[in-house]
Order: structure tokens, then sequence, then C-alpha cells
């Protein structure tokens, strides 16, 4: 295993291969990771409409634009939340003084994705 003030490898996080995790920039990072990836993994379908939205409007004056548009949303705000969230997240169980096991890292990490997910799904803040 690494010193605790050194970051892990992404295998060591996505094999779950850490002891319990008591530094706030572990916890932060695991979660992170947790969720950057599940993220991407869930935003692959927009990339595939960014590409399908490239080949059809290629040829347009201002419409060739628009798949850039699809590809930042799909990329900027998952990583935006999910670095706050994740924040969050690690400072909580640090103040606690409470050890993040990783697999709770991965639950959180991909919880996150689920519940952005369901609000974007839902649309519930277009409600309000």
């Amino acid at each position: 295993m690494s010193k605790s003030s050194d970051i892990d490898s992404f295998s060591t996080v996505f094999w779950l291969q850490q002891d319990a995790l008591n530094n706030f920039t572990k916890m932060w990072y695991h979660v992170f990771l947790w969720a950057l990836f599940s993220s991407i993994f869930v935003h692959t379908v927009r990339f595939i409409a960014a590409l399908i939205a490239f080949l059809t409007l290629r040829k347009h004056k201002f419409g060739k634009f628009f798949p850039i548009l699809i590809l930042l949303m799909g990329v900027l705000p998952p990583i935006t939340s999910g670095i706050v969230s994740s924040a969050v997240i690690a400072f909580v169980y640090k103040s606690a003084t409470y050890p993040m096991e990783p697999l709770y890292a991965l639950f959180w990490g991909v919880g996150q994705t689920v519940v952005s997910a369901c609000i974007g799904f839902t649309r519930i803040l277009a409600t309000l």
C-alpha cells in the first residue's frame, strides 16, 4: 500500500485495493473518480447523440457547432457537481472522524451519478 499522503493509482481505486480511507484528499479522490467514470459511462449515450448530430449537421452553417455544446453539457456539469459533492461527502466523513471504506466510496460515487441521472430524466428542476 502507499503512504497516506500519496494519491492512489486508478487501478488501486477501481479494484478497491485500499484500507480504510482516513485522509480527506483520499476520500475525495476515491468518491470523485467513481462519480466521474460512472458519469462517463452513462454519458456515452450523449456522445453517440453528438456524433449523429455532427454527421447530419456537418454542412449546416451554424448547426455543425451544436455537437460541441452537446459534448460540453455532457462533461462539464457532471465534473463540477462531482467535485463539489465529493468534497462535501469527504468533509462530512473527515469531520466526523469516521474512516471511509473504499466500497462506500464506490456507492457514494455511483450514487451521485444515479441521482443526477434521475433528476435529469424526470426534469424535476424544470418545474420549479
